[in-house]
């Protein structure tokens, strides 16, 4: 007995020991991080737990709320799977509504999907999606429709809290509607000219040509190599666009994606021109607004076609792989819906913070705008960040969201950048077998960011 006991003791002294060596190789290399003349008026923070006991292996400014960015997203989708489980599907219904043998009304009662469209998954390409209403309206309705309504919610503000003008014209500022189709996103095609600041061509296309109805095209040629520096600005509810940056020289035309900010029109618009192609007649192409009315929304409930979404955990993995931030704000408003029958941002984030409150954490910690992490006034701790991904290995959905997250220096982890903000949080497994839940987050750093992505990798590197 007595040789258990010194085996055990031993043993509990050799782990302490190890998780004490980690420690002060964190403490020596956050040091000489925050030391970094690129960190001078940067404000930082490292919170790193043991997976598998909770104690505490390395703490700084852990209970300081810094800009997350796109960290933020895994706050949205652990909130996800709790709240609407992963199994969870948008379902939009389209129904006809026949008054005689010659008139028919299409009516799409939508949910907030944001893959209706998406070319992420099949059953969500456009043209599934089309041939499916195509054959459903052949079937009920003689092949024809006069017009095309489209039941919306009373919610005008759909850009949320904080969004900024260089980026609410690009795609990752696309806003989330009612009826959102192929992720919001369309591209403006560009020709560069032949040396460094001639003016671009716009070569106008149909989708953009639908969204904006008169584009300043400003951009001029970049160097060789430069890359994608265009952004696209508009005032919201007006259809005009302005386009500046540079765009790179030697190639034959360049591609740079913008928000669609009235997907309800592309989406009318697409379907009946390619339903047109297929023997289905359309007497008006545009589809109308019908505002939401509750005996609305159930009489149409259910329709000719019901299409339903790819299941949450699908849409998560896609939501962080690829950071989308319509995916976030499109959920923390299904949050608000499926608890309150209306989805706003506001209501959604009001959820989120009183979830994670009955959890045990501050709701201080989440002071949050949005669902993507997009707004620069989100504030979040690391302490928080990493109390959520403890909380998430417990679930039996774990392995899914474990999944979602991105490869990064060999590590399973979620980034976040917006200007002058870095993060990473999630999972890593030493090689001596210990598991550790970490975040870490720097804001308001100097130079360029690959040069701090680098040196936080090298403090995140010990605990390898």
């Amino acid at each position: 007995m007595k040789k258990v006991f010194l085996f055990i003791g031993c043993w509990l002294m050799v782990a302490a020991s190890s998780a004490q060596t980690v420690t002060q190789k964190l403490q020596k290399a956050f040091q000489q991080f925050e030391n970094d003349s690129q960190l001078k008026h940067a404000i930082s923070s490292l919170y790193v737990i043991d997976a598998k006991t909770g104690q505490v292996v390395f703490d700084k400014n852990a209970q300081v709320g810094l800009a997350p960015a796109s960290t933020q997203k895994i706050i949205i989708s652990v909130t996800a799977f709790e709240l609407l489980g992963k199994d969870y599907r948008y379902k939009t219904a389209f129904s006809l509504t026949t008054f005689n043998s010659s008139t028919g009304r299409l009516v799409v009662n939508p949910s907030g999907d944001p893959t209706l469209g998406s070319w992420r998954f099949p059953s969500t390409i456009d043209t599934v999606i089309f041939d499916n209403l195509i054959k459903g309206i052949k079937n009920n309705n003689n092949g024809f429709y006069n017009n095309m309504n489209i039941i919306t919610q009373d919610n005008p503000r759909q850009i949320p809290s904080g969004w900024i003008f260089e980026d609410i014209g690009n795609y990752y500022g696309a806003a989330s509607y009612d009826l959102n189709w192929g992720e919001n996103q369309f591209d403006f095609i560009l020709k560069p000219g032949k040396k460094i600041s001639d003016p671009t061509v716009l070569i106008r296309n149909k989708k953009d040509s639908l969204i904006w109805k008169y584009v300043e095209n400003q951009c001029k040629t970049g160097p060789s190599g430069s890359g994608d520096n265009a952004y696209i600005y508009f005032v919201p509810g007006q259809r005009m666009a302005t386009i500046q940056g540079t765009i790179p020289m030697g190639v034959n035309q360049f591609k740079i994606s913008g928000a669609d900010i009235h997907p309800l029109t592309s989406f009318s618009v697409l379907f009946a021109d390619y339903a047109s192609s297929k023997g289905v007649t359309s007497h008006e192409k545009y589809a109308a607004e019908m505002p939401l009315d509750s005996l609305l929304r159930r009489r149409f409930s259910e329709g000719f076609y019901n299409h339903y979404s790819p299941s949450l955990d699908s849409i998560i993995y896609w939501f962080n792989k690829k950071s989308i931030n319509l995916y976030g704000e499109a959920l923390i408003k299904t949050f608000a819906y499926e608890k309150q029958g209306f989805g706003s941002t506001d209501s959604g984030v009001a959820i989120v913070k009183k979830f994670w409150k009955e959890k045990g954490l501050d709701e201080e910690e989440l002071n949050i705008y949005d669902g993507s992490g997009l707004s620069p006034l989100n504030r979040v701790t690391t302490h928080a960040q990493v109390e959520i991904l403890k909380y998430a290995k417990t679930k039996d959905w774990f392995q899914y969201f474990y999944n979602s997250l991105p490869d990064y220096n060999g590590m399973k982890m979620k980034s976040g950048t917006i200007s002058d903000v870095k993060g990473f949080c999630g999972y890593h497994k030493a090689k001596d077998g210990k598991e550790y839940i970490f975040s870490f987050l720097v804001n308001n750093y100097s130079g360029k960011t690959s040069g701090v992505v680098g040196k936080m990798y090298k403090v995140l590197d010990e605990l390898k």
